[in-house]
């Protein structure tokens, strides 16, 4: 089984996804498989070798310490366009 640590309120909404035979949503970091995060700053935290992949549910990674993740094989993700539909409303609004 997979553990993967969020480190922000992700909604439940996206997390139904994850297959609960296979993938364990864990408040703790300590043995992650995986991190899911949106605006929490990871630089200055230590990271677990157990870590296998980083997504940010959000267009940036400036909050995430990209080259400590590149030097240890961890690939970084993020959801360019996930918002897209809020900036149109609040355009409009």
């Amino acid at each position: 089984m997979y553990k993967i640590h969020t480190m922000n309120k992700i909604s439940p909404v996206g997390l139904i996804h994850f297959d609960a035979a296979k993938y364990a949503i864990d408040a703790q970091l300590n043995d992650a498989d995986a991190v899911i995060l949106r605006s929490a700053d990871m630089h200055g935290m230590a990271l677990p070798e157990t870590v296998l992949a980083v997504g940010r549910a959000g267009v940036g990674v400036n909050n995430i310490p990209l080259d400590e993740l590149a030097e240890m094989g961890v690939p970084v993700f993020n959801t360019p366009g996930a918002n897209a539909n809020a900036v149109k409303e609040l355009v409009i609004a």
